[in-house]
């Protein structure tokens, strides 16, 4: 990967093909988040693909403080200015969703379109959020204040992606779960307290005028079902797929088909927008 340094902090990051720029922003529980979808055809051989890894994971530098989300989102803005990527379509998973979303309120002329795999938030008061952080989140964080990094991992994503989930994903981007235990001190000292600290409300999704694809798996976990509902209940111009047996690892699991999708619903809002001028 190339490198460059942006508001001081160095990252590393990878441009591919050629056409409209989509920027995907990589989950933290792992760097290599994007790979599924870097040659996949439907986005390749039409698209201009800006992945990166963000403050803090893999081989970027890390922060003087912890980075808040809107950090990451102003980092990502200013990397797409380095690179001369005036606008773009935008796609985030779980927590970078958020990432994503918070880029569209900040600098809205960088994001054409959003597309937000699963957000991880926002939240709804529920008895399945609250066992959720019970039986998951809690005891991931604990095993990390243990120095335990590989339990940490382990524990969390037993919860977000299922039983069995070790499997999955070695299938679909090998080294990930290596990846994320390496990342283990960005994602759960870091990402996660950032995570919780962040505020996004229907003021502020009403805010959100690009027009956005929420992607969902059928059989994703239960805390995440209710989290998009409410968010697209809140968001102005938003469109709904759901894919077909798939869980939280999305494109991990089915990279052909949600490549797919991203390249239909480009195609469609470039047609709407031909239209309209």
């Amino acid at each position: 990967m190339e490198r460059l340094v942006v508001d001081g902090v160095g990252l590393e990051y990878e441009l591919r093909g050629s056409g409209d720029p989509v920027v995907l922003i990589h989950w933290g529980l792992c760097a290599a988040w994007a790979e599924p979808l870097l040659d996949e055809a439907a986005l390749a051989e039409q698209h201009l693909l800006l992945s990166y890894h963000r403050a803090g994971f893999a081989g970027s530098d890390r922060c003087e403080r912890p980075p808040s989300l809107g950090d990451h989102a102003a980092h990502c803005a200013a990397l797409m200015r380095q690179l001369g990527i005036e606008r773009a379509h935008v796609v985030g998973h779980s927590s970078s969703a958020d990432i994503a979303l918070q880029l569209a309120l900040d600098f809205p002329d960088c994001v054409q379109t959003l597309a937000v795999f699963e957000p991880a938030r926002p939240v709804p008061p529920t008895e399945d959020q609250a066992q959720f952080v019970r039986e998951f989140v809690a005891p991931a964080l604990e095993h990390h204040r243990a120095g335990d990094s590989a339990a940490a991992v382990d524990r969390f994503a037993t919860g977000v992606f299922g039983q069995g989930y070790r499997e999955r994903l070695e299938r679909g981007l090998p080294g990930a779960l290596e990846q994320g235990i390496a990342d283990a001190d960005a994602f759960f000292g870091e990402e996660l307290p950032a995570l919780q600290q962040w505020s996004f409300t229907e003021d502020e999704a009403r805010r959100v005028t690009a027009p956005v694809l929420a992607l969902r798996g059928s059989d994703t976990a239960p805390t995440f079902r209710p989290r998009l509902e409410l968010l697209i209940s809140w968001l102005p111009n938003a469109e709904l797929l759901e894919l077909a047996g798939a869980t939280h690892l999305l494109h991990v699991q089915q990279p052909q088909a949600v490549a797919e999708a991203l390249a239909s619903f480009y195609a469609r809002r470039r047609a709407a927008a031909s239209m309209r001028s």
